[in-house]
């Protein structure tokens, strides 16, 4: 009778990883462009002249922003320039330029460089977004847009949704980046992570789960090799998982 061979041993399964913790308040400028490049780590310059990225908020560039038609077509009735000034990299409107049209102006005299400090005009951008989307008994749009749409504006409504919204800077950065490609620099994206530092200590965020800040925080999103818009849409909703009082704004309009 042939003997038989003995089993071959099995390897041991390997460790499970080391716990990560991370506070719930701790947000990195890597966490957030990570939320801001596609899978293969790069950035994507707007597709469209402006989009809709939360319920009767635009962000776009001024080419429409200076296109009182479109912007009327639009139900626009408040504009929010978040690069006023004369100068090639600012776009040059003020409260004249709408006069006669129905449309409220409000300008802020920003520079799209790291060393700008934006966060000094975050509670005045959300105070004038706030307003503009109470007017008409809650029936305003407000379009708001630097010369691209890229940088300046969409931190300024990033901050609004972190302010009025209470939404960490992870799901509010994911918000706004399902519905249009931005690319805040990254002297913008700290100053909203010192931001969500500070609301955060005054218990002013819903907060993300800590399992889900670990994920962020060691780089390993399960949804990274995902097809581009599927990425950040599979990237809002693990944010949501465990913390179903942030809604983003996912809705597809036409």
């Amino acid at each position: 009778m042939k003997k038989s061979s003995p089993a071959k041993q099995q390897p041991p399964p390997p460790p499970p990883p080391a716990e990560v913790t991370v506070p719930d308040n701790e947000v990195t400028v890597q966490q957030l462009n990570e939320l801001l490049s596609n899978s293969s780590g790069f950035y994507s310059l707007p597709t469209q002249h402006f989009n809709e990225v939360f319920p009767r908020i635009y962000v776009g560039n001024a080419f429409v922003g200076q296109n009182l038609m479109r912007l009327q077509k639009l139900g626009v009735t408040h504009i929010l320039n978040a690069a006023e000034g004369n100068s090639f990299m600012h776009v040059n409107t003020n409260a004249e330029f709408y006069a006669g049209s129905g449309i409220t102006y409000h300008g802020i005299q920003a520079n799209d460089k790291p060393q700008f400090n934006l966060s000094t005009f975050f509670e005045e951008g959300a105070d004038f977004i706030e307003k503009a989307l109470a007017h008409n008994n809650g029936k305003g749009k407000v379009y708001v847009h630097c010369r691209e749409g890229y940088s300046r504006s969409p931190t300024i409504v990033i901050a609004y949704l972190m302010l009025r919204h209470n939404l960490d800077a992870r799901v509010a950065v994911a918000t706004v980046r399902l519905k249009r490609e931005i690319g805040p620099n990254d002297g913008f994206l700290r100053q909203l992570c010192q931001l969500n530092e500070k609301l955060a200590k005054e218990g002013k965020l819903n907060g993300v789960m800590p399992v889900v800040a670990a994920r962020l925080k060691t780089n390993r999103w399960h949804c990274l090799e995902m097809e581009q818009d599927t990425h950040h849409r599979k990237c809002i909703m693990t944010l949501m998982t465990q913390n179903p009082t942030q809604k983003p704004y996912t809705e597809d309009r036409d």
